[in-house]
């Protein structure tokens, strides 16, 4: 995924049509979001962004060039992000994909390496290419907006890998706590936050109080289930704090490289012994 719409609150955490223009400050950075006539793009509608930013970044590691314009079988999308493939999932589907093109963006966030100002739509356009017999889509061709594409197109750092486990979690606050820790935390011990400068990061619009509950709530039953992939949270007073778990840092772990092996140093009465019995 990108980077500035994991740090950023881009996207709504309302599962109801969200209607509301909104604004986000961070000293000089701002971002200013308005609503499409479906609302604003949600949380879940990111799946759609992070499937075509997988699929660029996947022909980028093989040397391919990749466009803003992508093709791909809808069902694949949507068996990939954990949603359903019935009638209902395909007519979510486009809804999605109306929200992610009228949903508009005005901000100075660098990405690709620049910072300007722009006014812009997560994708440009979406349309289905095949259909099957029955009348649903099949091949769809959606063309990213030159914001969301600068980054992937850079490579420099501004897109990060997610765990597959992301797609199952179905409240929209657990995937910004996710999204929040895998930028700011990384494989690092830990980071925090204190609770107000979370709920601004998280985009959340309930009371201080209510997403203080919320968040305890989610906290404590992830204390049980683990079910959040890759991170620990912990409720220290005012103060959230976030902790990579051990399985999520021991793959970046390094391994000791063979060509160490030259700078081992033996005493001599070992490589006496080693001679006499060689």
């Amino acid at each position: 995924s990108d980077t500035a719409s994991m740090e950023h609150p881009l996207f709504t955490l309302s599962t109801k049509p969200d209607h509301q223009t909104r604004e986000y400050r961070n000293g000089q950075k701002f971002v200013r979001i308005g609503p499409s006539p479906l609302g604003l793009a949600t949380v879940h509608d990111r799946d759609v962004l992070i499937y075509c930013i997988s699929q660029c970044m996947a022909r980028l590691n093989k040397g391919e060039k990749i466009h803003r314009t992508l093709r791909f079988n809808a069902h694949d999308l949507l068996k990939t992000t954990n949603r359903a493939t019935n009638d209902r999932g395909y007519d979510l589907f486009k809804s999605a994909l109306k929200r992610l093109q009228g949903t508009q963006i005005e901000t100075n966030i660098i990405t690709g390496g620049k910072e300007q100002w722009e006014v812009f739509s997560f994708i440009e356009s979406a349309k289905t290419i095949k259909e099957t017999r029955d009348g649903r889509m099949q091949a769809i061709e959606i063309t990213l907006s030159d914001w969301v594409f600068n980054a992937i197109n850079e490579k420099s750092g501004e897109i990060l890998t997610i765990s597959r486990d992301y797609f199952r979690l179905r409240k929209p606050l657990e995937r910004r706590l996710y999204e929040l820790a895998r930028k700011c935390c990384g494989q690092n011990t830990k980071w925090h936050f204190r609770m107000e400068t979370l709920q601004e990061r998280t985009g959340s619009k309930s009371t201080l109080k209510e997403f203080r509950r919320m968040l305890k709530a989610i906290i404590d039953d992830n204390a049980i289930h683990a079910h959040i992939p890759d991170y620990t949270f912990e409720l220290k007073g005012d103060l959230v704090i976030i902790r990579p778990r051990k399985d999520f840092t021991d793959i970046f772990t390094e391994i000791e490289s063979p060509s160490a092996i030259d700078k081992i140093v033996l005493k001599p009465s070992t490589m006496e012994v080693a001679v006499k019995f060689s």
